[in-house]
């Protein structure tokens, strides 16, 4: 019951509070993985991403990571953002992120954390902010946050309530990184290395180019080893030979070059601010660069829903941000406004996910030519779109391949959807079961409602 809670502080509940470890960064394994800022994204860590550092064995000791603490960032404009530790990795965190060690006998880590997810945290570290440049909070600071707390065994089953919608939740999120795997493996294999056209050739007995021997050897060594060969009615679309280009070297004969702004059309977005809400309208959320890369969030700008109709993004449209942080994905946070540094890609000519993956296949180019831009924010001009090719099939196979990418790329996008809709069920709940205004049986009933 709600009036057996009581009123504690982080740090009440918290047998040590550390600040993180100052070393570079590595991509090399020179020791555990180095958690960073940066690396925390919504309380979330692909830890595939996360670099290395080295470390000597007593500051490994000291600084490690364990199961149940959590880490807050203390400075800039994440300040506040956190990640409970659940991970088996060997990782040690960096020295603007603060650890807090929370006490078992005392409270679940689980159900700390989730209040450390809710708004009542955020309205507290942005009340908190300190400095102006780089405005952040300290220890001393963070170790005020209250927290109503309920008994441990109801502080559990609130943490398993909402840990199961978390599960649900990441669950989606691994089913959509392996359909989107296969799309791009796909997509590689077919029109990038050429493979079926290597077949072919290899088949034929026709000239591999010089260029190509090292794909054309493997391809012969899965033959040998009995790979599982396409279909002969779909081998049968693609041609046997190659022929050399000026723009892209060798690519199957019979098929064309096009630049990457010719197979699609990159719209830029407008200045929102334009476009400011109206009395009484809830308005649409802006996205900009921080929208696509982390979320709508309390500080997302608001426009009204009266902007021009091509500028409104709906989920699944492919959006690209073209400076600062220069990405490119499917949306699906709902309804929104592109803001004027991002593009909506979209084509009348060519599939989704023949677009999307064209253009994702030239951002590594994209990202190094704004690095090179003597600027506080890099970026690309529309002429490096036109610089960028892109190799267009002939006869039938874009449909084939449509048939099979088309319906694995929009599965994609739908369990991400899902998640979507269970993240939003799960930030409902959080407030109404950390205030004690909905109970855990009652929540517990929605989140099995929202598995069906």
């Amino acid at each position: 019951m709600a009036n057996e809670w009581r009123m504690v502080t982080l740090g009440d509940i918290s047998c040590d509070v550390t600040y993180g470890y100052t070393e570079s960064a590595s991509i090399d394994r020179v020791g555990p993985r180095f958690l960073r800022i940066t690396d925390i994204q919504n309380g979330v860590v692909d830890w595939h991403t996360v670099p290395y550092c080295q470390i000597t064995p007593e500051q490994h000791e000291k600084y490690r990571l364990h199961q149940g603490d959590i880490v807050v960032a203390r400075t800039g404009n994440s300040t506040g953002e956190n990640y409970l530790f659940d991970s088996t990795e060997d990782a040690v965190f960096a020295s603007y992120l603060i650890r807090f060690k929370i006490d078992p006998c005392k409270a679940d880590a689980r159900f700390v954390w989730f209040t450390m997810r809710s708004q009542y945290w955020w309205t507290y570290v942005n009340a908190s902010k300190t400095g102006s440049a780089q405005a952040g909070a300290n220890a001393k600071v963070l170790r005020d946050y209250p927290i109503s707390l309920p008994p441990l065994p109801e502080q559990r089953a609130i943490a398993h309530v909402l840990g199961t919608l978390d599960d649900k939740i990441e669950c989606n999120r691994r089913l959509n990184r392996t359909l989107e795997g296969i799309v791009r493996a796909l997509f590689k294999s077919w029109f990038i290395d050429f493979d079926p056209v290597i077949d072919n050739a290899l088949a034929a007995g026709k000239p591999i180019p010089d260029e190509l021997a090292d794909r054309a050897a493997l391809r012969q060594q899965a033959a040998e080893e009995h790979a599982k060969p396409l279909p002969d009615d779909l081998r049968a679309l693609f041609p046997a030979e190659f022929t050399h280009t000026d723009a892209m070297g060798w690519i199957p004969k019979g098929w064309s070059i096009r630049a990457l702004d010719q197979v699609a059309d990159y719209m830029n977005g407008l200045a929102c601010q334009k476009y400011p809400v109206q009395d009484g309208e809830h308005g649409l959320p802006v996205i900009k660069i921080r929208e696509l890369r982390s979320g709508i969030s309390e500080q997302t700008d608001r426009a009204t829903a009266s902007v021009p109709k091509k500028y409104l993004v709906e989920d699944g449209d492919i959006l690209f941000s073209w400076s600062g942080s220069l990405l490119v994905r499917p949306w699906t946070e709902g309804p929104g406004v592109l803001n004027q540094h991002l593009f909506k890609v979209t084509s009348d000519a060519f599939p989704k996910w023949f677009i999307y993956l064209w253009t994702d296949h030239h951002l590594q180019d994209f990202i190094q030519i704004a690095a090179d831009k003597a600027t506080t924010m890099g970026h690309i001009k529309r002429d490096h779109l036109t610089a960028a090719k892109v190799v267009v099939p002939s006869g039938d196979v874009l449909g084939a391949a449509d048939r099979q990418l088309g319906p694995a790329m929009e599965k994609a996008i739908s369990v991400l959807l899902q998640a979507q809709a269970l993240t939003k069920l799960r930030d409902t709940l959080l407030p109404w079961l950390l205030s004690g205004e909905v109970t855990v049986p009652v929540a517990a009933t929605l989140t099995a409602e929202a598995d069906r």
